[in-house]
């Protein structure tokens, strides 16, 4: 897929093992700028090369790239299992992170845009997310693409001594 930004072509792609090095920087961004993630571990290439290697079709992962520098990846997104329970087999979690100098762009717009695609041509029925409450550009971009908010943790994790909220949303496909 390719979209033209502000004379910028970007190209979203299949993620490939080479990649690892980039998603797993660009996920430790989200990390340690506490915006997307109550994750607190930091990610290393060869862990992201081990996790890519473990998703079948249903998961893909995809990256985002731009014409000047085809090789950097800029972006990445991935459908995640929900549940393992079986009666949630049509039901998918999603991840959308991009590289701190890439954010406002519209390329997480177009990563999640591909993602939704992806998720109806797999057969999913419904996409969920939680995302942390006070992430205002995720939660934007959710709503614009046209997921509703279906809830509130109150308090469900604590960053940096502080209990955060994490909001609850959903897409039916």
């Amino acid at each position: 897929m390719l979209c033209t930004l502000q004379f910028v072509t970007v190209t979203i792609r299949r993620a490939e093992p080479e990649d690892c090095d980039a998603i797993a920087e660009i996920h430790n961004q989200g990390i340690i700028d506490r915006l997307a993630t109550l994750d607190t571990t930091l990610r290393t290439a060869s862990g992201t090369k081990n996790w890519l290697a473990e998703r079948d079709h249903r998961y893909p992962v995809i990256v985002a790239t731009i014409d000047a520098r085809p090789a950097e990846v800029i972006g990445w997104a991935s459908l995640n299992r929900f549940n393992p329970r079986a009666a949630y087999d049509h039901v998918a979690d999603f991840s959308v992170y991009l590289d701190r100098n890439w954010r406002g762009k519209r390329i997480g717009s177009q990563l999640l845009e591909r993602l939704i695609v992806l998720a109806r041509e797999i057969g999913f029925h419904k996409l969920v997310l939680s995302a942390l409450a006070r992430n205002a550009a995720g939660v934007g971009l959710y709503t614009k693409l046209g997921f509703e908010r279906v809830g509130i943790y109150r308090e469900m994790g604590m960053l940096d001594g502080e209990w955060v909220d994490v909001i609850l949303m959903e897409k039916i496909l």
